[in-house]
């Protein structure tokens, strides 16, 4: 499919200091602390003091689920088979060579059976991770390009993104089910305390938080997701040393998910290093990632300061 020639050596990646990990720690606490608190809430507000008991169990089992399983239920979610060692041994080399950069364990590699080219990475931390890759990928871009969006979710797997992007998912999800719950069976928890002195007032405050609540909840993912995503295009460009060919690359993955929309499991999207998702104006506002325009400039910039347009030719 590709040429067999090999890639000159990029310069490793330069350490992130302890302000980036603590930047990034501060974020992840904000979110599942923000999180926590607005499932706590709704079930404080739909059923009193057992509801907030119940909620803070569920938030335990999914909080203990999500970091032992993460991983599984992703990849199950959408079908990902194991890629072997046999079908794609370059595939495996390139990961393999950009893992030891990064100096971590070289990850699962597996494939989505769907022509929409994109790829995401999942696990609870570097030793038991995963990369999946489309084969709508695979046969878009060059091994330039794809080096690219693999060393993108490496970096991923090395900023310690995947957890806590499968977390809160989770309880964003909660937020959103015990809203749908109120709205199919919820009439009589709106309303049962409408013959007590200020029981209306009670009733409209359930209604209100249980509107806000996954409003809230999806600001709180959109804050810390669309820094992730910019941090990852940063961590992968130091990777594979050419943030031009991740440029490239999001350029022709934002025309295929244009193209080619991928909603088999939309709770996930965020995962994806472009949305695969389609929507408008309003989707766009509300989109985990930030906009393919804005990470192609700031690569540009990278990559201009790194003098990387010169590793064009090593594919040559």
């Amino acid at each position: 499919m590709y040429g067999s020639s090999t890639p000159r050596e990029a310069p490793g990646p330069r350490g992130s200091g302890w302000g980036h990990r603590l930047n990034n720690a501060l974020k992840t606490t904000v979110l599942l602390a923000g999180l926590t608190a607005l499932v706590l809430l709704v079930g404080q507000r739909l059923g009193g003091p057992q509801g907030l008991v119940m909620a803070g169990f569920f938030v335990v089992i999914m909080n203990f689920v999500s970091y032992w399983f993460s991983d599984r239920i992703a990849l199950a979610m959408h079908g990902a088979q194991p890629l072997e060692y046999a079908q794609a041994p370059w595939l495996h080399q390139m990961v393999e060579r950009l893992a030891a950069r990064a100096g971590m364990p070289k990850p699962k590699l597996y494939l989505l059976p769907t022509r929409t080219p994109n790829a995401f990475a999942t696990g609870r931390n570097p030793q038991h991770a995963a990369v999946a890759v489309t084969a709508g990928l695979v046969e878009l871009l060059d091994r330039r390009e794809l080096e690219g969006v693999l060393a993108h979710e490496l970096g991923h797997v090395k900023n310690r993104d995947t957890l806590i992007g499968t977390v809160a998912a989770t309880l964003a999800g909660v937020i959103s089910y015990a809203a749908q719950m109120l709205f199919w069976f919820g009439g009589s928890l709106l309303s049962r305390d409408d013959d007590e002195e200020g029981g209306l007032g009670h009733a409209l405050g359930n209604l209100g938080v249980l509107l806000v609540a996954p409003i809230a909840a999806t600001l709180l993912q959109l804050a810390v997701s669309r820094s992730r995503e910019y941090g990852a295009d940063a961590t992968g460009a130091q990777l594979c040393g050419d943030p031009d060919a991740l440029a490239d690359a999001l350029m022709k993955l934002e025309r295929g998910a244009e193209l080619m929309p991928y909603d088999r499991a939309p709770a996930t999207s965020h995962l994806f290093i472009v949305n695969p998702l389609s929507g408008g104006a309003i989707m766009h506002l509300f989109s985990t990632h930030p906009p393919i325009p804005e990470r192609v400039r700031r690569l540009r910039q990278l990559g201009a300061r790194q003098g990387s347009r010169g590793w064009r030719n090593a594919w040559a």
